[in-house]
């Protein structure tokens, strides 16, 4: 039987960026027929790159991907490449073009549109039903499915039916925590039944809330897992097929849960800076837990000398929280600028004294401090250009802890689905894996607070975060109803009371900016619950 050698070109493509995205295609394609590749496979829809969401409404916006699809075909050469695109036929298909010699071989239209969690295909999309074709490639019989048509076994099994040797199924799988070891569970099972090698490519890159992950994969007739790019970076894996079987391989080290967290974030927030055409950005420093991880992220992410932080003291800012701000940044390399806010908060206090007169404090006092704040950033974002994180984590943004138009202001919101206690645990793998203190022990060690009044602390409007953060997690990710919580064994007033603060807060929700998504079910795409809703949980 002959050998096929295929590379499988794990790319960062932009939405909307068609020019640029088939430069990279090409590009790939002639790294790839430079190793010897006889099949090159791209991600699904790089043209267009994804998801293009309501360009694809645009008759203009297909026309144009169809160009630039064709393009590319005019330079392949030999090798044969797999190309994801959208068909404009008797209806608009998420389709993969099989081309070679400067002409399309044929095109295979997806099957299964997945319309759940972040995904909408079904928007925009006709699902075929018809049998897709079946190529030859020096010699091998190649399937070609896309994406979702692997989570049933239906369409790589009729591929083989049609004869194929081999099944390539080309995606744009969006990351969440535990998603990869997911899909080399089912591409397992997949070839197992096919008994066929399967080669699965996937996009990289962030682009809005969402990180695609890479981490393309082949596997064997026999379920045996044969290749595996990197993680979170553009890649070309090359393996050579000789069906069932594959010759050994690169099988890269997947990552660990937290760091691969972690590795999302920089990604994400990265991708969203650079792409949005940005090249700074300025966070709030706090002294703080959450806006050290930002800080750290960020640099991580843009580089030091890219990250400008900005220090706020106020009447109630402790000066171990001012002094471990300044050690945070130092230790990082990054810009700071002090901006204290006690005149700001003086005069807003003398302008309201006369609306309330009369009235107890309460918590629009303690708010005035962070809109202000909100107020500096922003300033400082539009006289510079450079684009404002916030630092708001899940378990905020959950329960509402958080103020609208301060601390919520701002442009990308990198951990807003990272709950607290996540938050520490990336914090400390971090100061583990780099082995020092990047994340001050200061930092790590004081109780959480937003010092907006003498001696705050989080839990005098929250519960622990090791007992919020289970019960968040059951009602927004697993949504599990309040009884189905205490059935659980959690506490019956902690359920009420979560769900209640979960509830009444979505209208926040849709006011934050966008953030990078890390669990199967993040605010955002994910979860659009009503804002009115009457629904008792």
């Amino acid at each position: 039987m002959a050998r096929l050698r295929v590379g499988v070109a794990q790319i960062n493509a932009v939405v909307g960026d068609l020019d640029g995205n088939a430069q990279r295609v090409l590009d790939a394609y002639d790294a790839a027929v430079r190793e010897g590749c006889e099949l090159v496979v791209f991600p699904e829809l790089v043209i267009t790159g994804y998801p293009p969401e309501d360009l694809l409404l645009r008759p203009a916006f297909v026309a144009a991907a169809a160009e630039t699809l064709a393009k590319v075909v005019a330079r392949t050469g030999d090798a044969a490449a797999v190309i994801g695109f959208p068909e404009q036929a008797d209806r608009l298909y998420n389709a993969a073009a099989v081309c070679a010699n400067g002409r399309v071989l044929g095109v295979y239209r997806k099957h299964l549109l997945p319309n759940y969690a972040v995904f909408d295909e079904q928007r925009y999309f006709t699902a075929s039903s018809e049998p897709g074709p079946v190529f030859d490639v020096a010699g091998v019989r190649v399937g070609v499915t896309i994406c979702e048509d692997a989570w049933e076994p239906e369409p790589i099994l009729a591929c083989v039916a049609q004869g194929a040797e081999v099944v390539v199924n080309i995606n744009a799988s969006p990351y969440y925590a535990g998603r990869l070891v997911e899909r080399e569970a089912l591409l397992a099972t997949r070839a197992r039944q096919a008994g066929v090698p399967i080669v699965y490519g996937n996009l990289v890159g962030g682009q809005d809330e969402l990180v695609f992950d890479g981490g393309s994969l082949v596997f064997d007739g026999s379920g045996n897992l044969a290749a595996r790019a990197t993680q979170f970076r553009e890649d070309l894996l090359v393996v050579d097929l000789d069906p069932p079987a594959v010759a050994p391989a690169r099988i890269e080290a997947a990552l660990d849960p937290v760091p691969e967290v972690y590795e999302a974030l920089v990604l994400g927030t990265r991708d969203y800076v650079r792409k949005n055409g940005f090249t700074d950005v300025v966070i709030a420093l706090s002294g703080g837990i959450d806006s050290a991880l930002v800080a750290a992220i960020a640099v991580d992410a843009l580089g030091p000398e890219h990250v400008n932080g900005v220090l706020m003291p106020s009447r109630y800012s402790s000066a171990g929280s001012v002094d471990d701000a300044v050690v945070l940044a130092e230790g990082l390399g990054i810009r700071t600028f002090t901006v204290p806010i006690e005149r700001a908060h003086a005069a807003f206090e003398e302008m309201l004294a006369p609306v309330f007169e009369g009235v107890g404090e309460n918590v629009a006092e303690e708010n005035v401090q962070s809109r202000i704040r909100g107020n500096v950033l922003m300033t400082i974002s539009n006289k510079f250009n450079w684009l404002v994180l916030t630092t708001g984590n899940k378990s905020e943004m959950a329960t509402g802890y958080a103020t609208l138009y301060g601390d919520m202001a701002g442009g990308f919101a990198v951990i807003k689905d990272v709950p607290k206690t996540l938050v520490y645990a990336l914090c400390r793998d971090l100061n583990a894996r780099a082995g020092r203190a990047v994340i001050p022990e200061a930092i790590l060690d004081k109780p959480p607070s937003a010092e907006l009044r003498p001696d705050q602390k989080d839990t005098d409007s929250l519960p622990e975060y090791e007992l919020l953060d289970p019960v968040i997690e059951g009602y927004v990710e697993g949504d599990e109803s309040v009884a189905e919580l205490v059935a659980r064994g959690f506490d019956p007033e902690l359920a009420r009371r979560v769900a209640r603060m979960v509830d009444r807060n979505e209208y926040k929700r849709r006011q934050a900016p966008p953030g990078v998504r890390v669990s199967h079910k993040a605010f955002g795409k994910d979860r659009r619950p009503p804002i009115t809703n009457r629904w008792p949980g």
